[in-house]
């Protein structure tokens, strides 16, 4: 593997003075996955990273970055000293853009994120040496690490950025300066931290403030805060690119589902373009159809990256479906497992409950009762004074009517629990770990179950709970 980092790099990027000479193949903030050869760096969050550098050089770590040599540590150990550790991080981060002529991309929005970026990357690997966000990693912290990482001769970036509060997704764009950026879309979420979703919109459109000069700012034009965003791109006298029903440069024709497949009509500037998702949602239509105009932004072959599209799938926690062997010996005792169980605010949830909806169920020979859809939902968080009300609402979507089972977890749930009619009430409890007592007697072969919940509300219980009924294996498709 080539070096990443060299001391002399890392001193002068920092401006950091360095004890002994050391090359680094990686960046870890984490003693609990970090790899030979990396670079440790010593953030105080939670803990403080200080504590754990003993550890990482003990497991192979080639430097860490620090802002004092730790209690007990020889001087001579491999470190490089910094006034503060995050600025340290965040001077790594513009040094590895600044030597790179990587295309980069940056992508935010309120809802599939995550999702789009990892589509982003199964696309544009294909066309070039591809550099990634891992996992969620769209912080103060995690942006910079990102970039950190990024190997020089890296040829397509994607970067995702993300926010909890005003005034966080700007400065991250500087770091970024994408050549095209893509909004997602705009929903309630957050909302603790704004006004209103108008609020919310500002600041995705903020994203836009570190475009290179003469790049593309990518937008959903379906949303009712679409004109906040193209305003923006106007004021900051960047190209902008609609997609959506209403899209102006990509249109949404029309969205099939067959089975776990999605298949996508569209129009890119007025040519038929068509592409499929190897999972079923509208809303990964949606995504997959902006994804593409980034691509596109970037200079990537667009016919390539629809073909590459249909080879992506979403991953754990995110939507990923896999089937449940319940009878080792009887292998058609089946459940179908949706595991959503990441994140979740309104419009996020309203997607998930509309893939349930549509999803195939199976009446099983050998099964108690014919195949029901069935969801475990948990509270969505940060929603402000709103959070009831908003709960209350998702029993009157006509995705929820249409399942027979809904299993509720957590106080804002209860809104949504006493919502329903009796015929669709499962259990309700307060947490994940509660519910998980009665997953065996809940579910049955056939059923196939959505698992859906802000992070901390541990819906990650409920979907192992469902896992160990069994065994999986991969859907067909």
């Amino acid at each position: 593997m080539s070096n990443l980092w060299t001391s002399k790099e890392a001193a002068e990027a920092t401006g950091g003075k360095v004890t002994t000479a050391w090359v680094a193949n990686g960046v870890s903030i984490d003693t609990r996955t970090i790899q030979k050869g990396d670079l440790f760096v010593a953030l105080s969050a939670a803990r403080d990273g200080h504590k754990f550098v003993a550890q990482a050089l003990e497991k192979g770590a080639s430097a860490a970055l620090v802002s004092r040599i730790p209690d007990g540590m020889d001087k001579r150990a491999p470190l490089i000293i910094v006034e503060d550790v995050l600025d340290g991080l965040e001077a790594l981060g513009r040094a590895a853009r600044d030597r790179t002529d990587a295309r980069i991309v940056a992508v935010t929005g309120s809802v599939g994120k995550t999702s789009t970026k990892e589509m982003l990357r199964a696309m544009l690997e294909d066309q070039g040496k591809t550099h990634a966000s891992v996992a969620s990693y769209n912080n103060h912290w995690g942006v910079p690490l990102t970039l950190a990482r990024m190997p020089a001769d890296t040829q397509y970036g994607v970067i995702e950025i993300g926010m909890n509060h005003p005034g966080e997704i700007a400065p991250l764009s500087r770091m970024a300066r994408p050549h095209a950026t893509l909004i997602t879309t705009v929903a309630a979420a957050h909302l603790e931290a704004f006004e209103n979703v108008e609020g919310i919109a500002v600041e995705k459109a903020s994203v836009m403030e570190g475009l290179e000069y003469g790049g593309t700012s990518v937008m959903n034009n379906d949303i009712e805060t679409a004109a906040i965003l193209q305003a923006k791109a106007h004021d900051m006298k960047r190209r902008d690119v609609g997609f959506g029903e209403h899209g102006f440069d990509y249109v949404l024709k029309d969205v099939k589902i067959i089975g776990d497949t999605t298949i996508v009509q569209a129009e890119a500037h007025e040519q038929p373009l068509l592409f499929k998702i190897a999972t079923a949602g509208r809303h990964f239509a949606m995504n997959g159809l902006g994804a593409l105009a980034a691509c596109e932004a970037l200079g990537a072959d667009l016919a390539l990256a629809a073909g590459s599209l249909g080879r992506w799938s979403p991953f754990e926690g995110r939507g990923a479906r896999e089937v449940i062997v319940l009878d080792p010996v009887e292998n058609h005792l089946t459940l179908e497992l949706i595991d959503d169980s990441y994140n979740a605010n309104p419009t996020s949830m309203a997607a998930s409950l509309e893939v349930l909806s549509v999803a195939n169920v199976e009446d099983v020979k050998g099964g108690v009762a014919k195949g029901r859809r069935i969801a475990y939902l948990g509270d969505m968080k940060e929603l402000g004074p709103q959070a009831v009300t908003l709960h209350a609402y998702i029993a009157e979507l006509n995705a929820t009517r249409a399942l027979d089972v809904i299993h509720c977890v957590g106080p804002l749930m209860k809104a949504m629990y006493e919502a329903l009619p009796e015929a669709q009430k499962g259990r309700w409890t307060e947490t994940s770990a509660e519910m998980v007592q009665g997953i065996r007697r809940d579910l049955d072969a056939g059923d196939v179950v959505l698992a859906k919940g802000s992070l901390s509300m541990k819906l990650a219980l409920v979907v192992d709970a469902i896992r160990k009924m069994g065994h999986s294996i991969e859907p067909t498709t």
